[in-house]
């Protein structure tokens, strides 16, 4: 794992590998971002030169590597584009988005590097996480399966160190550290959904969570898995009929954190199917490539609620992950077959590539019966979020107008890209069955919307009325089969986990 921390000084007597500086994009020419100047005065006030004879232009990402000549303790200067200058500061959270990016794909490039430094200069407590966030993601690589002598591969950077011109304070330690629990926390949700399904089926998924619950070192954080007899036991048609075609049988994993001072409680159910052959209804084969990425929305839940306890968050949350292996064998469901799920509804399958949101609907109900002040599912869930939103931008979806606008604003902050989508009620009457209460598809156009219909039927009440409840859908964004770019790699992305923990820190602040 990563490692970040803060320090003041000379920049020129730091001993790194390597120093990342930011230029901005200023009309025809360049602007140092505040960190920079330092780096600059110990060049002589040659590097904004430099850069222009290198035809260097400031664009976001741009990466441009610079040989100190002894001007450094550090042999390499890595200058990394910041897009548009604006008025010189990084303001907003499309900004700071921007920065994470940027530095994210420096400290990428800068794999096999073992310290390196970023020079932040003096530009607050925001733009210092921000950097030490786009570190922390772009410091990733997985290659847990690979022979060979692991010495001979480019691990990513160990040991990011932030240079301030002021000493650190406890505000921007705090920073710092929370950066490094992110970090963490995505690498760890990026290598579950980058192991194959031969190495990651129900059963061993839950051995991974049990491994991080007592790898997090929280007293107040327990886990309680059910197995494939107590789910059929239970009820749990959903996640038995999901998972009955494979002999490898299905889990609900359960984490729960609580804080002696909390006053909300948030529910995360995540869809674990940790491979997805369609079923009876088989996809094709180059649709089945990238589905061990299936399990995405339960990594990410497991790990936000292991992140919201680590962090210290007053405020208690329950990650749901509801795991199972759709496969066509020959005890699978088959199209037209009747499940009756946890809680008692009857769903008629139409469709046994639909299968998420029967895994979803069990856990959903579960978690409704304890009563918490709202519910966010997170899935993979429809091929028709990708065609409407594309590969980056993921899926908002609730029965509250108030709370999707609340889970917007906590996503924007944490640098997520996300967009609201509506339920249109006249698409309810299209997953009307004469045989169960529901069938589980409807109208093919809006199918990302049909889908999040089927799983508002699930949402129970509270105290106070019916429970606030999101569903995220990261069909798009959980899985980057492209190219690297800014801190995303190539594989499992991690998506979502940072919204999750924005959430759990805004309903800890009394925001939600």
């Amino acid at each position: 794992m990563t490692t970040i921390s803060i320090q003041s000084g000379p920049v020129a007597e730091v001993a790194a590998d390597a120093i990342i500086v930011g230029v901005y994009k200023d009309g025809e020419g360049l602007a140092l971002s505040p960190g920079a100047a330092a780096v600059d005065e110990a060049l002589g006030g040659t590097l904004a030169a430099t850069l222009n004879t290198l035809g260097v232009s400031g664009a976001a990402e741009e990466t441009t590597r610079v040989a100190t000549g002894g001007a450094l303790a550090a042999a390499l200067l890595v200058v990394v584009g910041l897009g548009e200058a604006g008025d010189g500061e990084v303001v907003g959270a499309d900004g700071l988005e921007d920065l994470r990016k940027s530095v994210g794909a420096a400290v990428r490039s800068l794999a096999g590097k073992a310290k390196v430094a970023v020079a932040v200069g003096a530009s607050g407590v925001e733009v210092l996480a921000a950097t030490a966030e786009g570190a922390a993601f772009g410091a990733y690589a997985y290659d847990g399966l690979k022979t060979g002598d692991p010495a001979q591969r480019k691990a990513p950077v160990a040991e990011v160190v932030l240079l301030t011109t002021a000493a650190p304070d406890a505000e921007t330690e705090a920073a710092a550290r929370r950066a490094e629990v992110l970090g963490e926390a995505v690498t760890a949700t990026r290598d579950l959904i980058n192991t194959p399904p031969s190495h990651l089926f129900p059963q061993a998924f839950a051995e991974a969570a049990t491994a991080a619950v007592e790898a997090a070192g929280v007293g107040s954080v327990s886990i309680e898995i059910l197995d494939d007899t107590q789910l059929r036991e239970g009820g749990y048609g959903g996640l038995t009929g999901v998972g009955q075609g494979s002999t490898r049988g299905p889990r609900l994993v359960k984490v729960t954190y609580t804080h002696p001072e909390a006053t909300r409680k948030l529910a995360f159910v995540g869809k674990g199917i940790t491979f997805d052959t369609g079923g009876i209804s088989l996809k094709p084969p180059a649709s089945m490539m990238t589905m061990k990425s299936d399990m995405s929305g339960a990594a990410a839940v497991v790990h936000a609620a292991l992140t919201v306890a680590r962090l210290g968050l007053p405020v208690n949350v329950t990650a749901w992950a509801a795991l199972a292996e759709n496969m066509p064998g020959g005890n699978a469901i088959r199209p037209s077959d009747v499940l009756t799920m946890f809680g008692g509804k009857t769903v008629e399958v139409l469709n046994t590539d639909a299968e998420g949101r029967l895994v979803l609907a069990d856990a959903i109900v579960a978690a409704s019966l304890e009563g918490p002040d709202a519910i966010v599912d997170v899935a993979t869930l429809t091929g028709a979020q990708v065609m409407a939103l594309g590969l980056r931008t993921g899926a908002i979806m609730a029965n509250d107008d108030e709370f999707r606008a609340q889970v917007e604003s906590a996503a924007e902050r944490a640098g997520e890209d996300f967009w609201p989508m509506p339920l249109p009620v006249h698409l309810r009457k299209s997953m009307d069955t004469q045989v169960a209460d529901i069938a589980n598809i409807g109208e093919r156009m809006g199918g990302m919307l049909v889908a999040g219909l089927f799983l508002q039927e699930f949402v129970g009440e509270n105290g106070e009325g019916r429970i606030p409840w999101a569903h995220l859908d990261i069909a798009g964004p959980s899985f980057n089969e492209a190219a690297p770019h800014g801190y995303t790699p190539k594989g499992g992305v991690g998506f979502a986990l940072r919204t999750l923990v924005q959430l759990a820190d805004d309903a800890a602040s009394g925001l939600l």
